[in-house]
């Protein structure tokens, strides 16, 4: 979900094309994007894609496909799956909980009525990501040689401290706290596929950049503001102050300087003290999150391996039924691509280094 920045940092965004980001090393929400492949790759009436076990497989294919996007782009992915969550967190858990089994009554009712567009609608909300999913996407990025992080806490914080620690060019979430967790650069949109329908019309999805002190530019504020300005909004770890959208929160922050100065001060908003649903001690807990994140330190470098055709194809053929010409096309992609690149270019691509 994350925090909401969109209306404020308008105008730190940067349009850019696949093209420009040949070359560069992304550290990929991988939670994030996961949830996107089961919210979009879905059949008519909003159903998942499945094996013939039943086993939910839209991951899968958004994974294999997107992976081929980025070899033949010569974009270097590396995938970082969340951890232990903040007990912090609970709240928007089960909050996502009930969102999901309210849209799943949707779903089912819109497909009893045969309204394609509504099943498809809240279909999308209705995605459920259990541990025999991570660990089969795990298995299957690893096949294609994209390297997998496993961040002790939170992926999107390793994702920017990798990106802060100049291990990878940029952090890529739907997410601003990337921003917040101290990523000098994030991509929006990266898995995201380039149109997307809204309300009937077919609108063409945008490849975003965002430098982090362009953000603080634009906004007149520091990080530790930035988080303070989060935190009246609304974030993973606490919920938002009622009254207060991102615009007065902007504005708040930059008159008083931060939330200490507006709790002690009892600043009220249209009439309520913000003092009274907004507790000293849970800032300080959610700015320590921000500012302070639980990360793994790795190596100075990531490693990009061969992809092994072999293991790809018992993953998607044999285990979860994938069609095999469809799949040896994509495969057929992956070897065009590495074979269509100069001996020096690929070896620079998988770390590998030229016998003496």
């Amino acid at each position: 979900m994350g925090v909401k920045l969109t209306d404020l940092v308008t105008d730190a965004r940067k349009i850019i094309t696949f093209e420009n980001l040949m070359g560069k090393e992304i550290a990929i929400d991988a939670f994030n994007s996961l949830y996107q492949f089961l919210a979009i790759i879905r059949s008519q009436d909003g159903e998942p894609l499945k094996d013939d076990k039943g086993f939910v497989t839209s991951h899968l294919q958004g994974i294999f496909s997107r992976t081929i996007n980025f070899l033949e782009q010569n974009i270097k992915p590396a995938f970082v799956f969340d951890g232990t969550p903040s007990e912090r967190k609970s709240t928007t858990i089960k909050a996502r909980i009930k969102v999901r089994q309210e849209a799943t009554k949707k779903w089912e009712e819109a497909k009893d009525e045969g309204d394609e567009e509504s099943a498809q609608k809240y279909a999308q909300a209705t995605s459920r990501l259990t541990k025999d999913m991570v660990e089969e996407a795990k298995t299957l990025l690893r096949a294609l040689g994209i390297p997998v992080i496993e961040a002790p806490a939170e992926g999107e914080a390793e994702a920017a401290y990798l990106a802060r620690k100049d291990v990878v060019w940029a952090a890529a979430s739907q997410d601003y706290d990337c921003i917040l967790f101290d990523a000098p650069r994030l991509i929006r949109n990266l898995t995201e596929r380039r149109q997307r329908k809204v309300k009937g019309t077919t609108r063409p999805v945008d490849l975003e950049w965002y430098s982090q002190e362009k953000i603080l530019e634009v906004l007149g504020l520091t990080r530790a503001q930035v988080v303070d300005l989060a935190i009246l909004i609304g974030t993973d770890f606490n919920p938002s102050v009622e009254g207060v959208g991102p615009k007065t929160a902007l504005s708040l922050v930059k008159e008083h300087g931060s939330l200490d100065n507006i709790i002690a001060g009892n600043v009220a908003i249209r009439g309520k003290i913000i003092a009274e649903s907004l507790k000293l001690q849970d800032v300080k807990e959610v700015r320590e999150i921000f500012l302070h994140p639980n990360v793994r330190d790795l190596p100075e470098s990531l490693k990009w391996e061969r992809p092994d055709f072999d293991e790809i194809r018992k993953i998607l053929i044999t285990n979860h039924n994938f069609d095999p010409e469809r799949v040896e096309a994509q495969l057929k992609r992956i070897k065009i691509t590495l074979k269509s690149g100069s001996q020096k270019s690929l070896d620079t691509f998988f770390g590998l280094k030229k016998k003496k």
